[in-house]
């Protein structure tokens, strides 16, 4: 079945079949799976929830049939996180390298699309938590405690994700900061050029004009007294 560009009985079949030694696989594969959907579409936090909401339903019903028990269960569901969370570390990077051009070029984030991508980009490690605890919350036994257990640890660690979207959000605000500041700066230093100019010429100009009256002053012939 195909869902959101996604082979979800792929997936299935892969956590149901997994082994306790092939959890590097599993992210792996979780990655490649979601950093394919997610490049075939925008990055929307719309289109985020989507995919990731896909994969962690094909994941949680695939961990569910794997024989292994509820134990190990929690670290297939671990490492269908971790996949999931290196994918959006993509899309994070993405956004900034994106923002990063418009910020080279002195664009002000605070203009309302980007403005808007900024705050997106703070917003996606909500996302995969968010969507990880609806679908935590749609699956009943044997998948509630393993999911409660990972969603436990996220909640205290937090994710990669998310420092990474924070770092990049603090960065360009910065950069956008300190770029806003040297264009005001320059601008000052500009109209201070600009004054001193302008008041050495009002200066040239006098002495010109003063000198030029004084030479019309000695060129005027001076009267004779009317002869008697």
């Amino acid at each position: 079945m195909l869902k959101s560009g996604i082979d979800q009985q792929a997936l299935v079949d892969l956590f149901a079949n997994a082994t306790a030694q092939q959890t590097a696989q599993l992210r792996e594969a979780v990655f490649k799976t979601t950093l394919g959907a997610l490049q075939g579409r925008e990055l929307s936090l719309k289109n985020i929830r989507s995919v990731l909401g896909t994969v962690a339903q094909a994941a949680g019903a695939g961990a569910a049939k794997n024989p292994l028990g509820n134990v190990d269960a929690e670290a297939l569901l671990d490492n269908a996180v971790a996949g999931m969370d290196d994918a959006l570390i993509k899309a994070v990077e993405a956004n900034r390298v994106a923002l990063q051009q418009f910020v080279d070029k002195g664009v002000d984030l605070r203009e309302t699309q980007l403005k808007k991508a900024l705050g997106e980009l703070e917003k996606f490690e909500d996302a995969l938590l968010g969507t990880l605890k609806k679908s935590a919350a749609a699956v009943g036994d044997p998948m509630a405690g393993p999911w409660a257990s990972v969603l436990e640890k996220l909640n205290l660690q937090g994710t990669q994700t998310g420092l990474k979207a924070s770092g990049a959000a603090e960065q360009l605000t910065a950069q956008m900061e300190q770029m806003q500041s040297a264009m005001r700066a320059s601008r000052a230093a500009g109209l201070k050029a600009a004054q001193t100019l302008a008041e050495s010429y009002t200066a040239l100009v006098s002495g010109v004009l003063i000198g030029m009256s004084d030479a019309l002053r000695q060129s005027v012939p001076t009267k004779k007294a009317p002869k008697k």
